[in-house]
């Protein structure tokens, strides 16, 4: 039973940070930009105040299947010796995204919890952290990215086209492309995590008893 539930841990915990994010960024709305006024604001989360809070506590759900997700990960790319230093920065990578996703996530809750007691200048100062407060998130997801890369590209046993990909990854969530890098993680990690799941099953299977010799 432990050894099932442990093959599962990587597929179940990919799928929900994949479904859980996209599901926080479909009840999400196009949130004012960083020069908008503070009675905009105001006015913006009075008229969302639900959906951006039911949004927000998603990504927060999403960021903890995350962490567990790089830790099945981790345990999975260490099982190869020279993956074992680059494996072990996977989960650290996971972590400051998880942080970052957090922050932001909490600054918004901050804004739509109670909108209308909030002062103009008030709500304009957190939107323009709710805007600009990505620093976290963008080096969390460059060293989960190349951190997966070397562990697979080092003879972990995965395609070696997913470690390119992850090089990619890592490389394009430190830029403002990072939205479209975004996308990729989604694939990235539901083709990773079934992969992990179907080849976990040949080592966790019982061995065939041997034949005593007469």
């Amino acid at each position: 039973m432990s050894q099932r539930l442990s093959r599962l841990t990587a597929p179940l915990t990919g799928l929900l940070f994949v479904g859980l994010t996209l599901a926080g960024v479909a009840m999400s709305n196009n949130t004012p930009s960083s020069d908008a006024s503070g009675a905009n604001v105001i006015a913006f989360y009075e008229a969302h105040r639900n959906s951006q809070r039911v949004s927000d506590i998603l990504f927060v759900f999403a960021s903890l299947f995350l962490v567990f997700f790089a830790g099945s990960l981790r345990g999975y790319l260490r099982r190869t010796p020279a993956a074992e230093a680059a494996s072990a920065l996977v989960p650290v990578g996971a972590a400051l995204l998880a942080v970052g996703l957090t922050v932001v996530s909490g600054i918004d809750y901050a804004l739509a919890d109670v909108p209308s007691h909030l002062g103009a200048g008030a709500a304009q100062a957190l939107n323009v952290l709710d805007n600009d407060v990505f620093f976290t998130v963008l080096v969390g997801g460059g060293v989960f990215g190349i951190a997966s890369a070397v562990a697979i590209l080092r003879g972990a046993t995965l395609p070696k086209w997913l470690g390119w990909v992850a090089v990619v990854l890592g490389i394009a969530m430190m830029t403002p492309a990072f939205w479209l890098a975004g996308i990729v993680l989604f694939v990235w990690v539901l083709i990773v995590s079934t992969l992990i799941y179907l080849r976990s099953g040949s080592t966790t299977a019982t061995p065939t008893p041997a034949v005593a010799e007469s």
